[in-house]
């Protein structure tokens, strides 16, 4: 091929020319690579994370101290009992089973303010509590001379301080219903629990299970 037979740059050797870009095209493309987008995938993302795996919650109450000081905040695995059973004396959370019903939204209203609760412009729903699981389904519970009892045998509590323990008044006996759990707060001096006005709890109440806490940076552990 001699110099004035070479193909036009834009040309293959086949003759076809590579389809050109509309501008559409080249700004739909712009846009997925631009910071605006990387932050939207993020926005979404973080939503999912928190709705369906882990959450942090905060600790408004005194109830569980020692084990977690008013202020504190936790991280919550809410996959542990879709993949698991619910364990003794695990710290779990629980939304309030005496809250009032949550407001019929429709369909649009309720997704807006899911997504206004995952990014923290809306307020949930329904209270959340954090206690830990004391009885199980279907265990008869009693405290007799400052211990628990479950099913006739005393329950070793070594997460009570000594003026915790001594608030362990005298209790029931009662027995936990099938799907429900007996909560109590490591406070038990100053804890509204399944002893005082809070009942059983159902299973379906159940969040998730709290498993470190991450704030503040000095009491960063395990639970």
């Amino acid at each position: 091929m001699s110099a004035t037979d070479e193909l036009p740059e834009t040309e293959t050797e086949t003759g076809a020319s590579p389809p050109p870009q509309s501008a559409e095209g080249r700004r739909r493309w712009r846009f997925v690579g631009s910071f605006p987008f990387l932050v939207l995938v993020a926005l979404v993302v973080a939503i999912l994370i928190k709705s369906f795996l882990v959450q942090a919650f905060y600790i408004p109450s005194p109830s569980m101290e020692p084990t977690l000081e008013m202020g504190d905040r936790v991280l919550v695995n809410k996959l542990a009992y879709r993949l698991g059973d619910v364990h003794r004396q695990d710290v779990v959370v629980f939304v309030n089973p005496n809250s009032a019903a949550a407001p019929d939204r429709g369909a649009l209203g309720g997704f807006l303010h899911w997504l206004g609760e995952g990014i923290g412009v809306a307020q949930p729903e329904k209270e959340d509590y954090i206690k830990r699981v004391i009885g199980l389904p279907n265990e008869t519970l009693e405290i007799r001379n400052q211990t628990v009892m479950i099913d006739g045998a005393p329950l070793a509590e070594p997460y009570l301080t000594t003026d915790a323990k001594a608030c362990n008044g005298d209790f029931g006996p009662v027995t936990v219903p099938d799907g429900a759990l007996f909560m109590m707060g490591d406070n038990r001096c100053n804890s509204a629990d399944s002893r005082f006005g809070l009942g059983f709890v159902s299973l379906d109440k159940v969040v998730g299970r709290a498993f470190v806490i991450i704030w503040p940076p000095s009491d960063i552990s395990g639970l």
